[in-house]
């Protein structure tokens, strides 16, 4: 995710892999069975109650009952981006422990029925939590599917804090951080990435694009369904379907690279120089960190009014306006389209095990926006990287250290990204490449993206990462740069000062 400027201002987690048949436990003794039973059904008496991973920063995010390996979503849209879609979740998940009952973050939305493997289940609210409860108990280890047939509701959602966004000609997704559950049932945390099909179905005129690849396009009287599936795994958070009256525009990029762009019809002879610049770009990302980790990429230009910019997988989503504002130069929309590109690599094919992890994900694509900026457009990355040091401190002192953010404040969910875990996180990496050399670096770099692709990775996996590669433990560098309250001397450059915060506020 990139905020859209409103001034310009020039090791590895492995999916638990459980048997396709979980076998009950066998109990050792009959009263440990009664107190088995006893718990059981106080659990089955219990009130549903939201759960969560007890993410530092979303505590009530995800769930740590079930793995799921692949959601099948589908939705109807009316014609009408202010009715709600009709729509059906189904979602395969491995149990992780033995389960009355299991919980799904879903809001936003009306459930008009639940099964468990073809079974019907009762289910209740709580919170923003959809708890099932099966007509069995689900044993561990055990393959279980779930589906939810549900309405999805894109009004009073959307905007600045993602779900549905409504553009002028239909909808698209923003779901980052904590909005896929504002959209359909699901396990709505980036720990647990898993395959998709989208399926969209939309009166005849209209265009739907997914993530991932074509899987069919069906055409019957009046409507059309589109389909689509993901070849790598995904977040939930990364999800995206735009609905609209849109061209679909396909060129090729490196080594054959399908790339496809969806824009509103009327503009694209106006967008289309923007667009060609995107296989030179991928180009460009390979040529640093190797190649594009994924089946196709494409640009999602909408019309409408989200505050960002974001790195919905495959299809990176851009405000319109971000190509059409004159005040924009050149060098500096391309730089943003490298932002979201870059995280194709980092945040999407690596994805943050928990939120606290998300300077990983912005802090690299703020680094290859201005390494781009340097490079193509003559931008020195030291200058940029130089006034960050002059702010740092203030950012720390406003939305804590890079890799130990401030939680969001309420009711404002994308104030999670602070200037601290985009710019600061990319002098942090600056200072990195200082402390142990450009090639070390660069090294870095390429073995992060390939050691982790498609998986999940943590800040402490980065500092071992580097510290294998750089020879030396760099436990004490880390701790500072990335937990400190105040911004570390920056190795090489001496003389370069931060503005305490106190002294910021005096300032006019």
């Amino acid at each position: 995710m990139l905020l859209t400027p409103r001034a310009l201002a020039v090791p590895t987690r492995t999916r638990a892999v459980a048997p396709r048949t979980g076998k009950p436990r066998r109990l050792k003794a009959a009263a440990l069975l009664a107190s088995a039973v006893s718990v059981c059904l106080l659990a089955a008496s219990a009130p549903p109650a939201p759960l969560g991973l007890g993410d530092r920063l979303f505590p009530y995010l995800g769930n740590p009952e079930y793995d799921v390996a692949s959601y099948d979503l589908s939705f109807t849209y009316s014609g009408s981006n202010s009715k709600p879609l009709q729509a059906v979740t189904t979602i395969d998940a491995w149990t992780t422990r033995d389960l009355d009952r299991l919980n799904l973050d879903f809001a936003h939305g009306k459930v008009e029925s639940v099964e468990v493997d073809g079974e019907p289940a009762s289910f209740a609210g709580a919170g923003e939590d959809l708890v099932v409860t099966p007509e069995e108990p689900l044993r561990e280890g055990s393959w279980t599917r779930i589906t939810v047939r549900h309405t999805s509701d894109p009004t009073g959602s959307g905007g600045e804090d993602g779900g549905w966004v409504r553009t002028s000609d239909g909808l698209a997704m923003a779901n980052q951080a904590d909005a896929a559950h504002l959209v359909f049932p699901c396990n709505d945390h980036p720990s647990d990435k898993a395959m998709f099909t989208i399926r969209i179905t939309a009166p005849n005129g209209y265009t739907a694009v997914a993530n991932g690849l074509p899987a069919g396009v069906d055409r019957i009287g009046s409507s059309t369904t589109w389909t689509y599936r993901t070849q790598h795994p995904m977040a939930t958070e990364l999800a995206q379907v735009s609905i609209g009256r849109s061209t679909v525009l396909h060129r090729e990029g490196p080594h054959g690279l399908p790339v496809r762009d969806v824009v509103p019809t009327e503009d694209v002879k106006v967008l289309e120089p923007w667009l060609a610049r995107t296989p030179d770009q991928i180009a460009w990302m390979e040529s640093k960190v190797g190649p594009y980790p994924f089946e196709t990429y494409g640009v999602l230009m909408a019309q409408a009014t989200t505050g960002f910019e974001l790195e919905t997988q495959t299809l990176s989503l851009f405000e319109r306006e971000l190509f059409t504002e004159p005040a924009y130069p050149k060098w500096y929309v391309e730089s943003i389209m490298v932002h979201e590109l870059s995280h194709q690599w980092f945040g999407d094919s690596v994805s943050p095990r928990t939120w606290s992890d998300v300077w990983l994900n912005e802090g690299h694509a703020t680094w290859y926006e201005a390494l781009y900026a340097e490079e193509k457009a003559g931008k020195p990355m030291e200058a940029r990287m130089k006034a960050a040091y002059a702010a740092s401190d203030r950012w720390r002192a406003a939305g804590g250290p890079p890799a130990a953010p401030k939680a969001p404040a309420p009711g404002q969910k994308i104030s999670l990204f602070r200037p601290n875990v985009y710019d600061g996180a990319a002098l942090a990496l600056y200072a990195l490449r200082q402390e142990i050399g450009r090639e070390r670096f660069e090294r870095l770099e390429r073995a992060w993206v390939a050691l982790h692709r498609d998986g999940t990775a943590t800040t402490a996996d980065f500092e071992r990462l580097a510290s294998d590669i750089s020879g030396r433990d760099l436990g004490g560098f880390f701790k500072a740069w990335l937990y400190g309250e105040k911004t570390p001397p920056m190795p090489g450059h001496p003389d370069w000062t931060s503005v305490p915060p106190a002294k910021a506020g005096a300032r006019k």
